[in-house]
């Protein structure tokens, strides 16, 4: 059966998963290796160091090509250092359109380490009109889209922002890291390039770093590759490896995930001490017919306003047992935040105000474990 044949939840298990043809090994071998032999002086079999290529980074590559429906993928050492590349690639002096509610780091990225060599413009993505304005005012050499947003969970209509990219000549990247390949795919709502930070779903398991770049543009894949062989950033062999094994069960990790969200959303929405919640699975989230429509799924994303300020979130996230206090997110096991004083704790005060995220605001990571434990969990630390 060909790769494009095969539906999702056989992809993550068979694509880059085949059984070794030296050994027959059913579970790929780790190439825990720098260099390779080579028969005559540029003669060799497809590899010659490891910062260029590995044959367990390849699996993982192909695979992760296939769940983005793309021709190419390239993995990084971390979501970081993949957005560095990207950078990088673009023409000094580019203009870039940007999400306003984008994780911390990459706002950090953007304006402290790149901020000399592009200019950047920080804008409500939802508003298409407002996008379509700043295209004709700002004239951006490309978009970087961030849906739904982190923390505010912000859904930008892809299919008519990605019209408009392509209207006004702007490259459009989309990072799909809170959905995954299996609740959404950017690359058919008429996206350029997708980018994952592999830490959270993709992975799953939290215990590796890593980022993913998929894309059916050759020129910009190879310009990015030709970047990360020059700098350095590439993933080795071993966290390759785990990713390759976690991948394998991301379609039932998704959707547990999204069942217990579903009902920790509704929950939360009921209970006295919570002011409001923000879930692209609830009628009251802003954007829900959006989500619907460019999404199979809702994912595992949470975040609410607990009622009262800095004592009453600290005394919440001070309780939660099964919730553990930590940075990141997408892994099996559930994951409170503070956003405020965590992922986004390098944005300016001003900004994060004007965005919403304030000291009331926390960001849950439901994981996969039974959803009566987890809703006992906050019931406890919220009483």
């Amino acid at each position: 059966m060909k790769d494009a044949d095969m539906k999702f939840a056989t992809k993550v298990i068979h694509v880059g998963g085949e059984p070794d043809k030296e050994t027959g090994a059913l579970m790929p071998p780790i190439f825990q290796t720098s260099t390779y032999a080579q028969s005559s002086p540029g003669k060799n079999k497809g590899y010659e160091y490891s910062r260029s290529h590995n044959p367990t980074r390849t699996r993982l590559e192909k695979n992760l090509a296939s769940l983005e429906d793309a021709k190419y993928a390239l993995v990084t050492a971390s979501g970081l250092s993949l957005m560095s590349l990207i950078m990088h690639s673009l023409p000094t002096g580019s203009k870039i359109l940007c999400s306003d509610d984008v994780y911390g780091g990459a706002y950090r990225l953007f304006t402290t380490v790149f901020n000399e060599k592009h200019h950047f413009k920080f804008i409500d993505t939802t508003d298409t009109k407002l996008v379509e304005k700043e295209m004709k005012d700002f004239s951006p050499n490309c978009i970087w889209l961030e849906t739904p947003t982190n923390p505010m969970l912000k859904i930008t209509n892809l299919l008519k922002v990605c019209v408009l990219a392509k209207k006004y000549k702007v490259k459009s990247f989309v990072d799909n890291t809170f959905m995954s390949p299996y609740f959404q795919k950017p690359l058919e709502l008429g996206a350029d390039v997708v980018v994952h930070s592999m830490t959270k779903y993709i992975n799953g398991h939290s215990d590796i770093i890593g980022g993913a770049m998929m894309t059916n543009n050759k020129s910009l894949y190879d310009k990015v590759w030709t970047l990360q062989n020059s700098i350095g950033p590439t993933q080795s062999p071993f966290d390759s490896w785990l990713v390759l094994r976690g991948i394998k069960t991301l379609a039932i990790r998704m959707e547990a995930h999204q069942k217990n969200a579903i009902k920790v959303a509704k929950y939360l929405e009921t209970h006295k001490k919570i002011e409001k919640v923000i879930y692209p699975g609830l009628k009251s989230h802003p954007q829900h017919s959006i989500a619907k429509k460019q999404m199979s799924g809702f994912g595992g994303m949470i975040s609410f306003f607990i009622k009262g300020g800095s004592k009453e979130s600290k005394r919440f996230l001070e309780r939660v047992k099964l919730f553990s206090l930590a940075e990141s997110l997408g892994g099996v096991e559930s994951l409170v935040g503070h956003p405020e004083t965590m992922s986004h704790a390098s944005i300016p005060k001003k900004i994060k105000t004007e965005l919403g995220i304030t000291t009331s605001l926390i960001r849950l990571s439901v994981g996969i474990e039974d959803s009566d434990d987890l809703i006992a969990d906050l019931e406890k630390a919220l009483s």
